[in-house]
């Protein structure tokens, strides 16, 4: 038990498919190295869009890990998570099936099955309502990449999914962790995944300048806090971790990776995309998480920060920083947007950006915000630039901030009894 009466909370298990890598370890190896998985659309032709590049997976291959005629039921989003589940469950070393009475599941997305969406639409304006395929719904559906990841692992308990934009899979790990504390679960795998980089996710998110238009330079255009940025990158993305209680963990011996410590929710209340302009609600977020974490502004090692690189965006976040743990140790905490390197995986980004949090934990290595040149007055801390550096990390934050004024923060830490 925790000191508060709660039962603790580690993480005994990844899995991640990302545009960095299609599994945990390359992945990190290659944000430490300064990698960007920005290049050239490929998923579509987009010679007439705002937009020409992304940050696409790679050689993802679904068969991989799902049966072939069971992949075709689904959508990208969810293939995606159900190959980064499996990989957590693999690392985790418990046999989810033979024990899923107590193994819930909280995946999040922030759009669902969009190009389902578009196929069904397309399909329909083409060749008539008969013709619509019969597993569109449930392709589209933002449940079902839970609801597969349930189905495909056999957890038998809780089963939730988020659908709260780019704050999604930090609520989702958030809501996992409640599970176990309450003790309606013993185990839950949670996570996010994202695959919307296609027509109608370009174009729309094109068409509202969200979106970088470094066309000629794509694997610089995503640069947080960078006082050229102009916009994020699109990226897609899935990542699971396994989320056990401490005494299960401990008596099976398994591999602990850190304890997620706190967490923290708040709302903006104040616009459908740009940041709350006092920065006082994403604070409050911050300041809750580490409340209930028990955890004083002073002990922070590492921000993992929401860092999307847009111009609004990433000042805010910097203010937001300076309100929640106060200037000094604001100034004296080192921050790093890891989206430099695998763009904005919205739904996703909070999960991969949880596994990135958790490996500096582990690694004592905090990874870089690539592609940061030139400093901005509004955006005056730490933020890592450009090589990884080593560090002693004992107690992290990660960020997450959602259009329409979504906030989560959850608090990360070494394991010490």
């Amino acid at each position: 038990m925790s000191v508060n009466g709660r039962r603790r909370v580690v993480i005994t298990g990844l899995g991640a498919v990302s545009p960095l890598g299609n599994d945990v370890e390359t992945t990190w190896q290659n944000l430490l190295a300064g990698e960007s998985g920005a290049g050239p659309i490929t998923h579509f032709d987009s010679d007439n869009y705002f937009v020409h590049f992304a940050c696409e997976l790679k050689d993802f291959d679904p068969g991989q890990w799902i049966d072939h005629k069971q992949a075709r039921r689904m959508d990208r989003f969810a293939q995606m998570i159900v190959a980064a589940a499996r990989q957590a469950e693999a690392d985790s070393g418990i046999d989810i099936a033979k024990e899923g009475d107590r193994i819930g599941a909280s995946v999040a997305t922030g759009i669902g099955g969009l190009q389902s969406y578009q196929d069904c639409y397309d399909t329909l304006l083409q060749k008539g309502p008969t013709r619509v395929n019969p597993f569109a719904i449930p392709c589209i559906i933002p449940n079902m990449g839970a609801g597969w990841v349930s189905m495909e692992l056999g957890t038998r308990g809780p089963l939730a999914s988020q659908c709260t934009a780019c704050a999604a899979s930090n609520m989702a790990i958030g809501d996992g962790t409640d599970q176990i504390q309450l003790g309606r679960a013993d185990v839950m795998l949670c996570g996010g995944t994202e695959a919307a980089i296609n027509e109608v996710g370009i174009a729309g998110f094109g068409a509202m300048r969200a979106l970088s238009r470094r066309n000629d330079d794509p694997k610089g255009a995503s640069r947080p806090f960078d006082a050229g940025r102009d916009g994020f990158v699109m990226g897609e993305a899935a990542a699971i971790v396994v989320l056990e209680e401490l005494e299960r963990a401990k008596a099976r011996g398994a591999k602990i990776y850190a304890e997620v410590a706190g967490y923290g929710l708040s709302s903006d209340a104040t616009h459908i995309t740009e940041p709350d302009p006092t920065g006082e609600n994403p604070a409050r977020a911050m300041r809750n998480a580490l409340g209930d974490a028990g955890i004083d502004a002073g002990e922070v090692d590492y921000i993992n920060a929401h860092g999307t690189s847009t111009p609004l965006g990433d000042a805010s976040e910097t203010r937001v920083i300076k309100m929640a743990l106060g200037e000094e140790n604001a100034r004296k905490t080192p921050i790093s947007s890891t989206k430099g390197a695998t763009g904005h995986c919205l739904g996703a980004a909070g999960a991969i950006e949880a596994i990135f949090t958790t490996l500096a934990i582990r690694d004592g290595k905090l990874p870089p915000t690539i592609n940061y040149e030139v400093e901005d007055p509004d955006c005056d801390l730490d933020y890592i630039p450009n090589e990884s550096r080593d560090a002693d990390v004992r107690v992290a934050v990660s960020n997450s901030f959602g259009f329409g004024g979504h906030n989560a923060s959850i608090v990360l830490k070494r394991l010490e009894d």
